[in-house]
């Protein structure tokens, strides 16, 4: 299972064939979860499963952003000045997805997004292009689900609080910007943000 290529892919799909699309039309790089996928706020591009689907059509996750652009009838591109990381994927990158791989993220996005509904009702969960991580932010403190990275190979929660609390006592705080879990169901998922809220009122 080819993970860590699916994500660069994943994420570059998000950044230049949904986020910098709808910026240039509507103004937001804000991106959510679909029924099996991710999709645009403002638009009706997304991805489900292994596929890019827009009104009328859809295609295959394969050959150049570009062309898959063409496709679908957008310009690939990211949203230029909004952010400066990013997926450093080119839009004549080919789009290589293994299909395991691209199952298993899409479900931790949607066992993310009801733990993040179940945590806090009140606010909505965004998918940033920027990093491809699911999060919201409540009382000053950042609570998210992220398909890995760098630092972390395997998918992971979060929470990131914007002042962490000093002396840190006790486990919980087992990152430099705050704590990570990694995969877990919604139930979990939604303890651990629970958790995370108390610790970080000190």
């Amino acid at each position: 299972m080819d993970l860590t290529g699916t994500r660069r892919a994943l994420h570059g799909v998000a950044e230049l064939l949904l986020a910098g699309p709808q910026y240039r039309a509507a103004g937001t790089i804000r991106l959510r979860v679909t029924p099996g996928g991710f999709g645009q706020v403002e638009g009706p591009v997304r991805v489900e499963g292994t596929d890019l689907v827009w009104d009328g059509g859809r295609a295959p996750l394969a050959g150049t952003y570009r062309e898959l652009g063409a496709r679908a009838g957008v310009t690939p591109g990211r949203a230029e000045g909004v952010y400066s990381d990013g997926s450093g994927v080119d839009p004549d990158d080919e789009i290589v997805v293994d299909g395991e791989a691209t199952g298993l993220l899409l479900r931790w996005f949607g066992t993310g997004e009801q733990a993040l509904r179940g945590f806090a009702r009140e606010v909505e969960p965004v998918l940033w292009p920027e990093h491809f991580d699911l999060a919201i932010a409540k009382d000053e403190v950042n609570y998210g689900v992220s398909p890995g990275d760098a630092g972390h190979e395997q998918p992971y929660a979060y929470v990131g609080p914007w002042t962490i609390p000093e002396p840190r006592e006790g486990a919980f705080w087992n990152a430099s910007f705050g704590a990570v879990h990694e995969l877990a169901d919604e139930r979990t998922l939604r303890e651990f943000f629970a958790a995370g809220a108390t610790a970080s009122r000190g």
